[in-house]
C-alpha cells in the first residue's frame, strides 16, 4: 500500500495538479492538508473521478482543513478538539487491518519564536503537547501519523541548521516538542528509516525564495511515522519534489511511503 501526504494548500486551486500526482504516484491512500473549502463545497465527486471512492474530510472556508482520499475502505474514528479549537487540523480513520491512519495539520506558528509576543506560536506549543499527551496515553499499535507537522527536527532536514536555530519551524522549543510526541508513543520516522538523516532532505520550499531550486533553500517539514508493530512493514520512501516545480505548485511537496499491509 502507497500512502502519501501532501498539504495541497487549497484543493479546488490544485485539483489538476492533484491528478496529476496521483497519475504519477499511483498512490492508494492520499491525505491532505490545507484543503481550505468548507465541507458542503467539497469536490467529491472529482475526487472520485481519480479512483478514490472512500473519501473523509474536515474543511472550513478558506483556512485549514483536512481529508483523507482512498481506494479503500475506511472508518471513521472519533473527531477530535485539538486545544479547544474546531479548526480541521486533524482527521483519523481505520485502514481494513485495522491500522490506524491520523492526519494532521500542525499550527505554523508565524514569525516569531516567543509565546509570549506571538499567540500563533504559543498556540502551535500547546498543539503539539498536547499530541504528546493524548498518544502518551495510548498504546502503540499499528498506527501511522502523516501530515504537515511545521517542524523540521533534524539538522539535515534544514538548508542551514546554524541560521535556522531561532527560525519559526526548527526552533528548540519545536523540536523538543515533536521528539516529546515521538518518544511517548515509540513513533518511527518512516521517511528516515529509508533516507538516513546523513541526507539532506526537504519537503517544503518557501514561495519568497525565487531561485528555486538551484539555492534549494528547504525545510523537511512534510511527515509520515510509524509504531513499531509496522516497522518490518516498510518497503520504501520518497519525496516527490518535481511537484514543486511544476506550475502554480503548492509549497509541499507530496511524501510518500510503501508498506506491505
Amino acid at each position: 500500500m502507497r500512502i502519501a501526504t501532501w498539504n495541497i494548500n487549497s484543493l479546488r486551486l490544485r485539483m489538476p495538479m492533484l491528478g496529476k500526482i496521483v497519475k504519477e504516484l499511483e498512490p492508494d491512500v492520499v491525505c491532505l492538508q490545507e484543503i481550505k473549502v468548507e465541507d458542503g463545497l467539497f469536490p467529491a465527486d472529482d475526487v472520485r473521478q481519480l479512483g478514490f471512492e472512500h473519501v473523509l474530510f474536515r474543511g472550513m472556508k478558506g483556512y485549514n482543513g483536512v481529508a483523507i482520499l482512498s481506494r479503500v475502505p475506511l472508518v471513521e474514528m472519533k473527531k477530535r478538539l485539538w486545544c479547544g479549537k474546531d479548526d480541521c487540523r486533524h482527521l483519523a480513520a481505520k485502514l481494513p487491518d485495522g491500522t490506524e491512519l491520523h492526519n494532521f495539520y500542525v499550527p505554523a506558528g508565524g514569525d516569531i519564536p516567543d509565546p509570549v509576543e506571538n499567540d500563533k506560536f504559543a498556540h502551535k506549543l500547546a498543539f503539539i503537547e498536547e499530541m504528546a499527551d493524548w498518544f502518551g496515553s495510548k498504546r502503540p499499535a499499528k498506527r501511522i501519523l502523516v501530515g504537515d507537522l511545521n517542524i523540521a527536527p533534524l539538522e539535515n532536514d534544514v538548508w542551514s541548521h546554524k541560521q535556522l536555530l531561532k527560525i519559526v519551524s526548527h526552533t528548540r522549543a519545536e523540536v523538543d516538542g515533536l521528539n516529546k510526541i515521538m518518544t511517548v508513543h515509540n513513533w518511527i520516522d518512516a521517511v528516515r528509516q529509508i533516507i538516513p538523516p546523513e541526507e539532506l532532505l526537504y519537503s517544503w520550499w518557501s514561495y519568497r525564495n525565487r531561485t528555486w531550486p538551484g539555492s534549494d533553500r528547504g525545510r523537511r517539514l512534510d511527515h509520515i511515522w510509524i509504531t513499531p508493530a509496522l516497522k518490518g512493514h516498510l518497503k520504501d520512501a520518497a519525496v516527490f519534489r518535481e511537484a514543486r516545480g511544476w506550475e502554480k505548485p503548492s509549497d509541499d511537496a507530496p511524501v510518500t511511503i510503501d508498506l506491505d499491509i
